[in-house]
């Protein structure tokens, strides 16, 4: 398809999550050349839950990343014209990836690794007449021939496959890493500083599922087909992207927010504190997803008004997505802010707070030398909890219909659509089941994540 060449588009949620991604790595570089901060974060990492939550969350980066990366591939050239034309579709190097699956699509639903669809249709019989049977399907199973046979064996054989090629992944990960840490028996013993045997056994994990659901989706639909005949697989890892963007996004939004105003309130005290308590007091009475969808309503009008301002599906989805995180950040903040108003009335009494007041030090330089340093662990803790808020927010809000554009995937769609699914008869069980799954792993890791950064960084649980 880009054998003509491509042109790269960056979408407003790419540039911003690749932002976040810089800004996270400059954090990570930062707290590696500060030996309190690194003596913190090996705590995190010396946990075995630890160590296996941020392999899980790296495997979901790694997806994110890969669908973030968009571009438009050119059109071939005609004889009219030598001029390059971009197609209006964009996709993505996931996309590009997934080629084979979005493209191989059956009329309409079918189990996973199914041959044959999921309903009856008419179809033509090979002597003449029309009969109610379950037809073969385009694709899955194409490689077994018309009747389907061998079916069981051909699966297993693609199960074998992968798990030889997850086991490869895992012995190489084992060699490489053990080479790093004394050697692979070292590893292998968790004789490490670093929780090097969870993360390696929880990587061979995502290896060995990752190479049987490579191998298997080279011959079948392995999580099936959706109403339109889609992959359910492709729908489910595009999902990611979206839980990730709403997860991290938000972040941009609700921290300047909640630091700021957090700081004001229990330093400055007084009206300034009156005025903050009042804002968020009162942002807080109004129930959240009222305000939500008032503004993503909004929001939609003004993209269906000004759709010139707007190139391409994709540019018109992301900039509803964008506006949700946006939103979702204006209406969370007030949970973190209060928590940093609380602490900042204990620290301004503290006696260098004192003494640097005393000593006429300027305001402002007390509040980013000796405040915000001493709240960072609060905001660390806080942005890890919640993120699975944010990410299971989004599947409430797509599931009632006001959350990202429909044409994205998100497991929040996909939920919704599995809504009516359920109700048929027999039930549609697998698209529900795939965005149950993922999005489960990925709060779960996250959550896991959260406590132990929070015994780590929260001074109390020392």
């Amino acid at each position: 398809m880009i054998e003509h060449g491509f042109e790269p588009v960056v979408l407003w949620t790419d540039a911003l999550f690749f932002a976040l991604l810089v800004a996270m790595a400059g954090g990570l570089w930062h707290a590696w050349r500060s030996p309190p901060l690194r003596a913190q974060w090996q705590k995190v990492t010396g946990r075995a839950t630890g160590m296996s939550a941020i392999v899980v969350l790296l495997a979901f980066l790694v997806i994110g990343v890969l669908d973030s990366l968009h571009f438009r591939a050119a059109l071939a050239p005609t004889e009219n014209t030598s001029q390059t034309v971009y197609s209006t579709e964009v996709n993505s190097v996931l996309d590009l990836l997934l080629a084979r699956q979005r493209q191989e699509n059956e009329r309409t639903y079918s189990a996973p690794l199914a041959t044959h669809a999921y309903v009856k249709d008419t179809i033509e019989l090979p002597g003449g007449g029309q009969a109610r049977e379950y037809p073969r399907l385009r694709y899955g199973g194409a490689g077994l021939g018309e009747g389907g046979d061998a079916h069981r064996e051909d699966v297993l054989e693609r199960v074998a496959i992968g798990i030889g090629l997850g086991a490869a992944a895992s012995v190489a990960a084992l060699v490489l890493v053990g080479a790093g840490v004394g050697g692979p028996l070292t590893l292998l013993r968790g004789r490490t500083r670093l929780a090097w045997r969870a993360a390696w056994v929880t990587f061979s994990i995502i290896a060995l599922v990752t190479g049987v659901l490579y191998s298997l989706a080279q011959g079948y639909h392995v999580f099936g087909t959706d109403k339109v005949g889609q992959d359910v697989l492709v729908l489910t890892l595009k999902s990611v992207r979206t839980a990730l963007m709403i997860g991290t996004l938000t972040t941009l939004v609700t921290l300047p927010i909640a630091i700021a105003l957090g700081i004001m309130a229990g330093y400055f005290g007084g009206w300034v504190d009156d005025v903050i308590q009042y804002i968020y007091t009162v942002l807080n009475s109004i129930p959240g997803v009222l305000l939500i969808a008032a503004a993503v309503l909004m929001m939609q009008v003004f993209i269906e008004l000004h759709p010139e301002w707007f190139s391409t599906a994709a540019a018109r989805s992301d900039a509803r997505l964008l506006a949700l995180c946006v939103i979702l950040g204006m209406t969370s903040w007030t949970g973190l802010c209060r928590l940093l108003r609380g602490e900042t009335l204990k620290l301004r009494e503290l006696e260098y707070v004192q003494a640097a007041r005393a000593f006429a030090v300027p305001t402002p330089k007390i509040l980013l030398r000796h405040i915000l340093p001493n709240l960072m662990h609060i905001v660390l803790i806080a942005l890890v909890m919640d993120f699975s808020g944010l990410v299971l927010a989004e599947a409430v809000l797509s599931y009632v219909g006001i959350g990202v554009d429909p044409t994205m995937a998100s497991f929040g769609t996909m939920i919704n659509a599995a809504r009516m699914e359920l109700a048929r008869d027999p039930m549609v069980w697998w698209s529900l089941a795939a965005a149950f799954v993922f999005m489960f792993v990925l709060v779960l890791a996250a959550n896991l994540l959260a406590d132990v950064v929070r015994d780590a960084f929260d001074p109390r649980a020392g």
